[in-house]
């Protein structure tokens, strides 16, 4: 069972992204502030709930959070910066969207690096710990994967309505026969050889 938060005197907002290991389209991060007593039995880790328990949730999250926000880094920004800074910047982005300030951020990881001037602590495994950073897993999972659901209409040989831009058998092999788009981030190697790993 979830933790409902780290600590229970600071408003705390749960932050976590998705898309660090995809070979194209953006990185998506989203901040979270629950209400205090937030329990529901379907909230987890988004990567261990099914993709119907993660849409019906975000519309639970959406309607009765404090506050939440989403927000997104270019693959173009991702090459330049690389990815763990891209998902830096992410979920700072999403942090000063927020319509309420935090006064402590929880974050999915062990690492953060940020100008906010807002006091923070790293739990690994928090997703799977804290009801706010699964709560920010599942709007920054669902958010992502709607986006990657219409670049797939404008990309049909890739199958991003299945892979979602990740490394999967299916992708590389679009990528070794029709080369990369301008979603894929170049920085990441594209390599049809890395299929011997499958």
């Amino acid at each position: 069972m979830l933790e409902p938060s780290f600590q229970n005197d600071l408003v705390e907002a749960g932050c976590d992204e998705a898309g660090r290991g995809c070979l194209a389209g953006p990185v998506f991060a989203a901040a979270v502030i629950l209400p205090r007593g937030f329990h529901n039995p379907l909230l987890n880790d988004s990567k261990q709930m099914s993709e119907k328990n993660r849409n019906a949730l975000r519309q639970i999250i959406e309607a009765e959070a404090v506050a939440w926000a989403v927000a997104s880094v270019s693959p173009e920004r991702i090459d330049h910066v690389n990815i763990l800074n891209a998902s830096f910047e992410a979920m700072c982005e999403a942090v000063k969207a927020l319509k309420v300030t935090p006064q402590m951020l929880l974050i999915d990881g062990n690492r953060f690096r940020t100008s906010l001037e807002i006091p923070y602590r790293c739990i690994v495994g928090g997703d799977g710990k804290y009801a706010n950073i699964a709560a920010a897993s599942v709007l920054a999972k669902t958010h992502r994967d709607e986006y990657m659901l219409r670049l797939a209409a404008r990309y049909p040989q890739y199958g991003w309505e299945r892979n979602k831009g990740y490394p999967t058998k299916e992708h590389r092999l679009a990528i070794a026969e029709y080369g990369i788009t301008d979603e894929h981030r170049r920085s990441f190697n594209h390599s049809v050889d890395q299929l011997r790993l499958f």
